[in-house]
This record gives structure tokens, C-alpha cells and sequence, in this order.
């Protein structure tokens, strides 16, 4: 089959690689129809992981059943699915607390509990940025969603990015009539303000510099925050009369940088710690690593994230962090989808086959002006 294979920093190919396989009673093997580009991919892409060369990668991946182990009862070949990027087991303590992005079995990586498609540091498991994908325990980890082609662009965000955006909101402890402030307009920001409306804030200032996803903010009924052009806290701050959001989300992660492009990893929760109000809650589901060896700082490079822990203690705000339980969320967003209350395809910009995969990353980690979501379909 073909797939997206890492080759070391901006270097990807798509290569034929051998089709997989069953291996365990419990696994699937997906037909991919659709598999996303996530902007959690560009940290592998650029090198800032420890992700190994010769890796699959993609873990935001929909489909059709072709095969399932003799453990499978509830699958069937020809169900149409949504692969969670979680890879969980449904049987440890954290899966049946509902927290199957921390499973305690599938990840045999030491000091990692919690297991991925095509993700550094996430298990030895291949990616879905490919023709075919194995998928372990797949009467527990696939989501059944309604025959034929229809809502395609809309159940692929379903994987990640629309749970990963939902879930911010719920760390945020978001409220209905809540004022969110929503740091970073990639695919998971605007789908964390797309939850906030759905959830009914009554304002969702969405913060970035990127004119295109801006107006994709503004388009689906939030306020743009150009920081870019003025201190964002201030424009926050202005907007609401001093008193500050309700609420925020933090959607940039490790990599947050100024206008000029400089990075400085603890912007976005130093930001969020002076525009949340007193008692208010912050959604961290950005990315940040244990270890970055290309960071700004020497502390950085440890993990170490200076921020205004000070301000935050004395506001007696609330932060909750971490990647996105998708099972949690992902049944109630597709049937949100049916009936037409969420719509994340909004954001999609691109529909590529997977020949044009190397073009795309390439487009995508430059923030080229309207490349903002990018679906490739493996099969043509």
C-alpha cells in the first residue's frame, strides 16, 4: 500500500510499504477513506520530536472495515468508521474511567500511559496517513457512523480535532452564557470556539494572526483577536469591559510564538492568566513535550514552562490539561453532525489524494495564506 512516511525533519515521502495485518483476535483493518493533517503532525515534521524515521504517520483517520480478527463481535466488515486517535484497551482503570487517551496497556513507552497512531513517543503503532490501517481492539476503540458518503468532511474531525476542541472547553469548565477566550485559530482553536458556541457562550473571542483562519472565526459567529496588531490581553480586556472571559482555552501549545516569530513557550498561559477572571478555569490542550531539545530556552528544553504561576494563584483560576479522551465525546458529536448542530467541516480548505501529501505538508507548516484544513484520500 501507499503511505506518508517521516524521513527526518521537512522530509516525508509517500512510499508502497507492506499492507497490515491482523495480529491480535481483537483487531480491524481499516479501508482509509479519509486521513487529516493535524497541526499536532508539524511538530514531528520539523524535527522537534523524538519520532523515529521510517514511521507511518496520521492519527486523524476514518473509514471502512475490510477485515477483523475471530475476537471481533460488534464491528463488521463494511461498517463505515471513525478511528479515535486514542489507542486504548477498555479494560485498564484509566479506560474505564472514560480517560482512554491514558490508557495503562497499550503504550510500552517508559514514563507514557496513553497510545497513538503515527505519533511520537505514542507506541509502535502505524499511522492512517495510508491506504490501510490495523486497529487493536476494535470493538471497544471504533465508532460506527451511518453508511455512504454523506457528512464525510464533517465525521473526519471526529478522530481529534472536534473531541480535542470540545474537551478544551470542558477543562475550561465552561459554562452557557460564558465569555471564552480561545488562544490559537488552527483546526483545534476554531473547533474549541465552534464547541463554545454550541455549548452556548455568549461570546468567544478566538486570538491568532493568521488572516485566513481569522476569518474562518469570524465566520462562524466568534470575535477575532488580531495579535498581530495590539497587546491581546488588552483587546480582551477592552472588549469586556475589564472584566476578562469567563473562561479560556489554550490551543497553541510548546511552540506558541510573537508576532515577530519568536518563540516563547509560556506566551498563551501567561496571556490566558491576565484575560480569565478571578475563579476562572483554563483548557489546556495545546501540545507540550516532556523534553524539547530545539526549544528558545534551557529550560524549555527540559520541559520546563515558566508562567505566570503567581498571577494565575492569586486569581484562584482552575487549569486542566492534557490530550483529548475521544470516546468520551465522539458519539454525541456525530449525532450533533446528523442533525445539522455542529458543521466542523467549516474549516476544511483542501481535499487531496495522498500522492499529494509531501506538497501539503510543506504548504501547511509555511501557514500558506488559506491552507488551513487538509483532508487526503487515499484513495484518489
Amino acid at each position: 500500500m501507499k503511505a506518508v512516511i517521516y524521513r527526518g525533519a521537512r522530509n516525508i515521502a509517500v512510499e508502497e510499504v507492506p499492507d497490515p495485518s491482523i495480529k491480535a483476535p481483537t483487531d480491524a483493518i481499516v479501508r482509509i477513506t479519509t486521513t487529516n493533517i493535524c497541526g499536532s503532525d508539524l511538530h514531528m515534521y520539523e524535527g522537534r520530536t523524538s519520532v523515529e524515521e521510517g514511521k507511518i504517520l496520521g492519527h486523524e483517520n476514518m473509514g471502512i472495515v475490510e477485515e477483523v480478527g475471530p475476537g471481533v463481535d460488534r464491528i463488521q466488515v463494511g461498517d463505515r468508521v471513525s478511528v479515535p486517535f486514542n489507542i486504548a484497551c477498555g479494560t485498564c482503570r484509566n479506560c474505564v474511567d472514560g480517560w482512554t487517551s491514558f490508557c495503562l496497556r497499550t503504550n510500552p513507552t517508559e514514563g507514557m500511559d496513553g497510545a497513538a497512531y503515527g505519533y511520537a513517543n505514542m507506541g509502535p503503532y502505524s499511522g492512517g496517513q495510508a491506504e490501510y490501517l490495523r486497529v487493536p481492539y476494535a470493538d471497544f476503540n471504533l465508532l460506527e457512523l451511518p453508511s455512504g458518503t454523506e457528512h464525510e468532511q464533517d465525521f473526519t474531525t471526529l478522530s481529534d480535532v472536534f473531541p480535542t476542541g470540545w474537551h478544551g472547553t470542558e477543562l475550561a469548565g465552561m459554562q452557557p452564557a460564558d465569555r471564552v477566550a480561545v488562544f490559537g485559530a488552527g483546526p483545534v482553536g476554531l473547533l474549541a470556539a465552534h464547541s463554545a458556541l454550541i455549548r452556548g457562550a455568549s461570546e468567544v473571542f478566538v486570538v491568532d494572526k493568521e488572516a485566513d483562519r481569522l476569518a474562518l472565526a469570524g465566520k462562524i459567529g466568534a470575535t477575532p483577536v488580531d495579535f498581530g496588531q495590539g497587546d491581546p490581553v488588552e483587546q480582551i480586556m477592552d472588549n469586556t469591559g475589564g472584566r476578562g472571559a469567563d473562561c479560556g482555552v489554550e490551543a497553541v501549545g510548546y511552540q506558541a510564538h510573537d508576532p515577530a516569530g519568536q518563540e516563547h513557550p509560556e506566551l498563551v498561559l501567561d496571556n490566558l492568566a491576565q484575560c480569565v477572571r478571578t475563579t476562572g478555569g483554563i483548557g489546556v490542550v495545546g501540545v507540550y513535550m516532556p523534553q524539547d531539545p530545539g526549544a528558545a530556552t534551557d529550560q524549555a528544553k527540559e520541559g520546563r514552562i515558566p508562567f505566570q504561576y503567581g498571577q494565575f494563584f492569586t486569581k484562584g483560576q482552575r487549569m486542566g490539561t492534557g490530550q483529548c479522551p475521544v470516546k468520551r465525546y465522539n458519539r454525541q458529536l456525530r449525532d450533533l453532525i446528523i442533525t445539522g448542530r455542529a458543521t466542523p467541516s467549516f474549516l476544511v480548505s483542501h481535499e487531496l489524494p495522498l500522492d499529494q501529501a509531501v506538497d501539503a505538508y510543506d504548504k501547511f507548516d509555511r501557514r500558506v495564506d488559506g491552507y488551513t484544513k487538509i483532508l487526503l484520500h487515499p484513495g484518489g
